[in-house]
């Protein structure tokens, strides 16, 4: 499964983090393919963080963490879909349950 994968020529591929019960869309966050098999090995989501170059458990600090439910990859096999148990009822640093808080308003 993992070799269908198609990463980026960072090795990166992004993954929308979404709640298995309610279907909201918490986050969006990069894995490459050890990630992917921490989270796979594990339970609990793991992600690349591109600013600090490193791995980091969602919600290990926090307490907010992510129990994965299911795992998709879309049909161009480029993107991933997690379906996750939030615990701590957030997942955006910020505070807010979601990192999608903001909108922009049309005309």
């Amino acid at each position: 499964m993992l070799l269908e994968l198609k990463y980026d020529e960072k090795g990166l591929i992004p993954a929308i983090i979404q709640d298995a019960e309610n279907g909201d869309v918490l986050m969006m966050a990069y894995m490459n393919e050890s990630s992917l098999k921490m989270t796979i090995d594990t339970g609990f989501t793991h992600f690349w963080s591109r600013s600090r170059q490193k791995y980091w458990k969602k919600g290990e600090t926090s307490g907010n963490l992510q129990e994965v439910k299911e795992i998709f990859y879309d049909c161009d096999a480029d993107a991933l879909l997690i379906k996750v148990k939030q615990h701590g009822g957030v997942a955006c640093h910020t505070g807010n349950r979601t990192c999608f808080f903001r909108k922009i308003e049309l005309k």
